[in-house]
């Protein structure tokens, strides 16, 4: 069996805060949503390029306090993006990591963690600032 792809369904509690964190300061955008009807917990696909992730309401569909591990490219750059936006909520710090990568966590208003890196290149990193 060869994956296609694979979606992290993470646990949300709250729509606004929701769309605070993944759209307005991560820099997602919402695919779709869906509800059963009115005023029912909402199930929704939101996209990063090609990070794709289902935020979930639903009590069952997933552990709040779940983590996502992320290989990617320009992590600094997308972190100094985040940080020039002052997220009053969130203030990662960017670090060199045991396993040679350029890295960031940030924590999500529901416990889930989403830690982006980047393989460490000293040529490229050369003027990056660690904590």
């Amino acid at each position: 069996m060869r994956a296609e792809q694979v979606i992290p369904v993470l646990r949300i509690f709250d729509y606004n805060k929701t769309i605070e964190f993944y759209i307005d300061w991560l820099g997602f955008e919402i695919v779709w949503e869906h509800r059963f009807e009115e005023n029912t917990p909402v199930y929704l696909e939101v996209k990063k390029e090609n990070i794709i992730f289902h935020l979930s309401e639903h009590h069952g569909d997933a552990s709040p306090g779940s983590s996502v591990f992320i290989w990617g490219e320009d992590v600094a750059r997308y972190y100094k993006e985040l940080i020039d936006k002052k997220y009053k909520y969130n203030r990662p710090g960017l670090e060199k990591t045991f396993y040679d990568a350029v890295a960031f966590t940030v924590n999500d208003p529901f416990g889930n963690k989403i830690i982006f890196n980047e393989k460490f290149d000293a040529e490229k990193h050369k003027e990056v600032e660690f904590i």
